[in-house]
């Protein structure tokens, strides 16, 4: 039997299951199957997964059930199911290894596959994570784990099968087609960029730089609170007070962290974050983080095919762009949605390039108001701060935000996506950002330049 695997605070009953060589070389012993049986289950998985790439769709049914279902030899169900959970752990292990972090795994398995396969990658990581010490972990990892769900929900890893089909409501020939399915979309995963370091690595011979080092997770969660309360209030009196505070808090922590930065020399380094980036109108959505990335002294990358953008700055300033893009995209899309559709002069539906329009246009005007408040609020700090000058912190931040994106994506096109059809939709959305709600954003822009 293999070790017990020390858990990232999750209680282990049964240790990650392993084969072990039996006696014969094709009967089942009582430590499990024997090699060959298991040999030949790998070769049929392996065989399921060339099938859906070359997108043989007939040969994969073919090999599914034969997977799922051999009623002349004993124990087959347990070979399959032990042989596809090895593999899948494999899998989320090699997506590690290629810079992925759970959230981009379970965002991707849901732009490409189904709800379903994302559960089932959720169990997978929740295994697979089962390796590491929680010594080994950071807190962007964990959150990411907390936010995905990822746990052992199961009693027995044998029995997770059969668990995963009751839960599902389906039968072993869907939990094998849906594993294969997994399992292909995990080693294909392109090479990311590492933003961070993978589980295993020991924290204190790395420079941890992912994204939560020196942020007030406690002032986080306050400012996540009251937007929350401020996006779902039908009163806009309410919601802008409740914006207000939020905004007032991001400023105080990234005014505090400047002026430490100022009387200390410790500038830090530049962090990352993967922000998703999700259809429809995923290219003006990338439009709207970028700009407000610019403001916040980050730079965002988009990857259209992965549903994602990366987004480079300082800890406090990577908080303040998440939120605020959060926050102005969920406005965007109430007052995208209340203009309504449009037709033209044939009654024909015009709402998609209107709504296209409408966004990028959302985003140009919204990229306008943020610099305008940044360069305000900069002032402002600055003549707070009793005549210290933080413009060499700021310049020196700049600097090292533009290392990074050019030391990451070297062959980067820099460039911003979409076009505009309509013009309709284009006038409607500079007005509705007009209308956004950023009083106190001026603050959180221009501040958290310096945090």
């Amino acid at each position: 039997m293999t070790e017990p695997r020390t858990t990232t605070g999750v209680p282990v009953r049964k240790a990650w299951w392993r084969p072990r060589q039996a006696e014969s070389s094709s009967d089942a012993g009582p430590c499990g199957p024997g090699p060959s049986l298991l040999d030949e289950a790998e070769a049929l998985t392996s065989e399921a997964v060339r099938a859906l790439a070359r997108g043989d769709g007939d040969a994969f049914d073919l090999l599914v059930a034969a997977l799922a279902d051999r009623p002349d030899v004993p124990g087959w169900p347990l070979v399959t199911a032990r042989c596809l959970t090895a593999r899948l752990e494999r899998g989320v292990a090699l997506a590690w290894e290629r810079g992925w972090q759970p959230a981009d795994v379970v965002r991707y398995a849901a732009r490409r596959r189904t709800a379903r396969h994302v559960r089932l990658a959720t169990d997978a990581i929740a295994a697979e994570m089962r390796a590491y010490s929680a010594a080994t972990v950071t807190a962007q990892w964990r959150e990411q784990l907390a936010l995905i769900g990822a746990e052992i929900w199961w009693e027995d890893d044998d029995e997770h099968p059969d668990a995963w089909c009751e839960r599902e409501g389906t039968d072993r020939s869907e939990f094998i087609a849906c594993g294969t399915e997994l399992v292909h979309l995990l080693e294909c995963l392109p090479k990311l960029a590492s933003i961070g370091p993978p589980p295993g690595t020991p924290l204190r011979e790395v420079p941890v730089r992912d994204g939560f080092e020196g942020v007030d997770q406690r002032m986080l969660g306050k400012v996540r609170a009251l937007l929350a309360k401020a996006e779902s209030t039908e009163f806009p009196e309410e919601a802008e007070a409740l914006s207000a505070r939020a905004q007032e808090l991001i400023a105080r922590h990234s005014i505090d962290h400047a002026l430490l930065a100022a009387e200390t020399g410790n500038l830090g380094g530049p962090a990352g974050r993967r922000v998703a980036v999700d259809n429809p109108y995923d290219a003006p959505k990338a439009v709207l983080l970028t700009v407000v990335a610019d403001a916040n002294r980050c730079r965002a990358v988009w990857h259209r095919e992965l549903g994602f953008s990366t987004v480079l700055g300082f800890p406090a300033d990577l908080a303040a762009v998440e939120m605020l893009f959060t926050s102005l995209l969920v406005q965007a899309t109430a007052a995208m949605v209340h203009a309504g559709p449009r037709r033209d002069a044939r009654g024909r539906s015009r709402t998609r390039s209107f709504r296209h329009a409408f966004l990028n246009a959302y985003a140009a005007r919204i990229g306008e108001r943020l610099r305008d408040a940044a360069g305000e609020a900069a002032s402002r700090a600055a003549a707070d701060a009793g005549g210290k000058d933080l413009l060499p912190v700021l310049a020196a931040r700049d600097l090292a935000v533009e290392k990074a994106v050019d030391a990451m994506f070297p062959n980067l096109a820099r460039g911003r996506a979409g076009s505009v059809s309509n013009y309709e939709g284009w006038v409607a959305g500079r007005a509705a950002a007009d209308l956004a709600s950023l009083n106190g954003r001026s603050e959180v822009s221009g501040a958290s330049r310096r945090s």
